[in-house]
């Protein structure tokens, strides 16, 4: 009987995300450097001959139809590129909110490749591996290693593995779906324009925690102001984190909804977490390590 194989889909946090133009054909270009949870969704697969998923947990009812699910799709754009590649099963429990910034149903994708990477014994550098995370959404190339890095371009062009530092983090999200195509329709930047906001800040590997944060505050997410506007309790999660006693950085993840802080330990971690899930019940709200 085979093994049943799991992986983890953890959250992608943008630090940074820079928002430096719009090209011609309509997709805008980024700067962003972004990290990951150590927890986040966990995906099951048994290798089998048919392909099916079935999706359970927490935030499992915001997830929609399974056969629209990223998973699927990821696993049919490498069926695509790899013959006689072995299907099967797979199983996703959902922890993580939907549409909320923190590439989520990207992660799960990039979960479900790597699992079809090892029942089909593929290496992770095979280049169909990355092909089938390109051809299935912009963040999955950065989530299929889910290590810290620079991503420009369209998402497409990533840079070198960063070694950072594990950082203390409260991630929020106020139960509030955002797409990303509603926040940048609502940002206006015209097609073949750049925007001219300002240059990304040096990002080093190896770097101690304190230079990090000092680096990142020098940055800053473009599409916060227009995210505000179109769900104003983004602009109360902010404002509330950056509140929180020992808060060195509060932003809003990607396009949103989702914000996180970052503290100087997991005890002020903890006390915040404490004290916004009280006075916010319906809230999703997670402590986190990144890196």
């Amino acid at each position: 009987m085979p093994l049943l194989l799991t992986e983890r889909a953890p959250a992608k946090i943008n630090f940074t995300l820079h928002v430096i133009g719009r090209r011609a054909d309509g997709y805008h270009s980024l700067e962003s450097l972004v990290a990951f949870s150590r927890s986040g969704d966990v995906l099951s697969f048994d290798p089998g001959s048919k392909l099916t998923l079935s999706v359970d947990g927490p935030t499992a009812g915001e997830a929609g139809d399974p056969q629209d699910n990223l998973v699927f799709r990821a696993a049919r754009n490498l069926a695509e590129r790899v013959d006689n590649l072995k299907l099967g099963a797979f199983c996703l429990n959902k922890t993580l909110p939907v549409a909320a910034g923190i590439g989520g149903g990207s992660s799960d994708a990039a979960a479900a490749l790597r699992l079809l990477a090892r029942a089909n014994d593929l290496p992770l550098d095979d280049p169909r591996l990355m092909q089938a995370a390109a051809a299935t959404g912009a963040d999955v190339p950065v989530c299929l290693a889910a290590r810290a890095r620079m991503m420009t371009g369209i998402g497409d062009k990533l840079g070198p593995v960063l070694r950072l530092p594990p950082l203390f983090a409260l991630i929020v999200n106020p139960r509030q779906a955002l797409a990303t195509k509603d926040v940048f329709v609502r940002m206006n930047i015209a097609p073949g324009s750049e925007t001219g906001f300002g240059s990304h800040p040096a990002i080093e590997s190896g770097t101690d925690a304190a230079a990090l944060i000092a680096a990142v505050k020098r940055g800053r997410n473009d599409m916060e102001d227009a995210a505000i506007v179109l769900v104003p309790v983004i602009g109360d999660v902010l404002n509330i984190l950056a509140a929180a006693p020992g808060c060195r950085l509060a932003r809003m993840s990607g396009s949103g909804a989702t914000c996180f802080a970052l503290f100087g330990d997991r005890r002020a971690t903890m006390r915040a977490r404490r004290a916004i899930v009280q006075a916010h019940p319906g809230w999703w709200v997670k402590a986190a390590v990144l890196n």
